[in-house]
């Protein structure tokens, strides 16, 4: 998997970085067990302090999404079931950031449709019930 930050941006880094991954995860690009690199050598490739790459590996250990190791280093962990404080949280960041699009005058038809195709990319498990 490819990493991409845009430097200029004023989403901190920190973040981008976080949300590559969990794109990354949720894309199948990145599965269980797939080894992330090291937060020094990932620094020194985008040319960031290493402390931004631990501070992104911190916030997706705390997320569940990766697990941390001295021998190991950062590994993509085993996917979890949403728990309900999880799933009350991402309904109400959710719904802010759909809030905030029909505010700045996107049409309704056209947020869903950005999340019907953003959904579709994403790798879903089958479940018992799918053909």
């Amino acid at each position: 998997m490819i990493l991409t930050l845009d430097l200029t941006s004023d989403v901190p880094l920190y973040l981008q970085l976080r949300d590559r991954i969990t794109e990354g995860i949720a894309e199948g690009a990145l599965v269980e067990g797939s080894p992330l690199p090291a937060t020094r050598a990932l620094a020194a490739d985008f040319g960031i302090n290493f402390h931004t790459v631990n501070k992104a590996y911190a916030l997706l250990r705390q997320q569940g999404l990766i697990r941390l190791n001295r021998k190991t280093g950062a590994v993509v962990a085993a996917a979890a079931a949403a728990d309900p404080v999880f799933h009350a949280e991402w309904t109400a960041r959710a719904r802010t950031l759909l809030a905030e699009a029909i505010a700045r005058g996107v049409p309704a038809d056209d947020v869903l449709a950005a999340c019907q195709t953003m959904l579709a990319s994403f790798h879903t498990p089958q479940t018992k019930d799918s053909p």
